[in-house]
């Protein structure tokens, strides 16, 4: 294969390094993008500009004309991408959060002190709530169920459920039972 840039094109352009390297950015850009594609690399177009930008300052030491010239801009290229390759392989893929496939739970300090209490206590406790109260508690701490899960057992809305949620937990905590319960 000829190169596109002759040793006496080379030899007219030093010294004006605007044209040397409009000259070795036309004939070597095309196939330096090819070559970084066709290897893998993420992202082609940026690589072969920093592949440039890296030949730039160095164009009036290359020596060997354009053979030199093209030995050493493919050389660079084959640098910039091991140094992708190795930059991809350090870095973790990054993937859109999917709320559906998260596990995750947080719980809360109720349902904590929940876990903590016997079983016996948990009735006794629960016995201070009203039905669905009691019920909305038992599927929500107990048996850690979401709101959703809830409502759809009890045939209520998501708000509903909360709002009884809420409701159980201020009876709880406002009680004057409890409060002795806790304190001993």
């Amino acid at each position: 294969m000829t190169d596109a840039l002759t040793d006496e094109a080379l030899h007219a352009l030093r010294g004006n390094n605007a044209q040397l390297f409009s000259a070795v950015y036309q004939a070597y850009a095309g196939a330096v993008l090819g070559y970084l594609t066709a290897k893998g690399v993420t992202d082609p177009e940026a690589v072969t500009q920093d592949v440039f930008l890296a030949v730039l300052p160095r164009l009036d030491g290359i020596s060997g004309g354009a053979a030199g010239l093209r030995t050493f801009v493919f050389s660079v290229a084959h640098a910039r991408m091991v140094d992708e390759h190795r930059k991809q392989s350090r870095t973790p893929e990054h993937h859109e959060f999917e709320p559906e496939r998260d596990t995750r739970e947080s719980s809360s300090a109720e349902a904590e002190a929940m876990g903590l209490l016997a079983p016996r206590e948990v009735r006794k406790l629960l016995d201070l709530v009203g039905e669905d109260q009691r019920e909305v508690l038992t599927l929500r701490i107990v048996a850690g169920l979401t709101v959703e899960q809830v409502a759809s057992i009890m045939g209520k809305s998501a708000g509903a459920v909360k709002q009884l949620q809420r409701r159980a937990l201020l009876t709880l905590r406002e009680d004057s039972a409890v409060k002795e319960y806790v304190s001993s």
